[in-house]
């Protein structure tokens, strides 16, 4: 097993659907230029609300990556 080591990004994601639906939006696009990724934590939950009613939802999550060797 060799010694890792991490940096971490904070992205936000939203969706109009759900929290997890925020999350997988916000990986799959960091996914295009940040590789590695290995976990994330949910740091922030937010919504938005329009006439009564959930109209988005906002996730702040913080990303950990291994860098390149």
């Amino acid at each position: 097993m060799s010694n890792h080591v991490y940096k971490t990004i904070e992205l936000t994601g939203s969706s109009t659907k759900s929290i997890e639906q925020a999350i997988t939006n916000a990986i799959e696009r960091a996914s295009k230029t940040v590789h590695n990724m290995r976990w994330f934590e949910v740091t922030e939950t937010r919504g938005h609300i329009e006439n009564n009613s959930i109209a988005h939802w906002q996730v702040t999550l913080k990303v950990g990556f291994t860098l390149d060797d």
